[in-house]
């Protein structure tokens, strides 16, 4: 049991230095220049509401 305690810190500490090599050398660059999709961005206002229109009367 003592001995499981005393290996945690280092399993993270080695967990995240692979995560952190992984994320150097495998997964593609974020750099917008040279991404080919760039997604699209929206409008942070609320959609305007149409017009509303007029109800038919008798």
């Amino acid at each position: 049991m003592y001995a499981l305690i005393v290996l945690v810190p280092f399993v993270l500490l080695a967990t995240v230095m692979g995560l952190s090599w992984w994320e150097d050398r495998i997964l593609p660059p974020s750099d917008p220049a040279d991404a080919s999709f760039i997604a699209p961005t929206t409008s942070s206002d609320p959609r305007p509401a149409p017009d509303p229109t007029p109800l038919k009367t008798r």
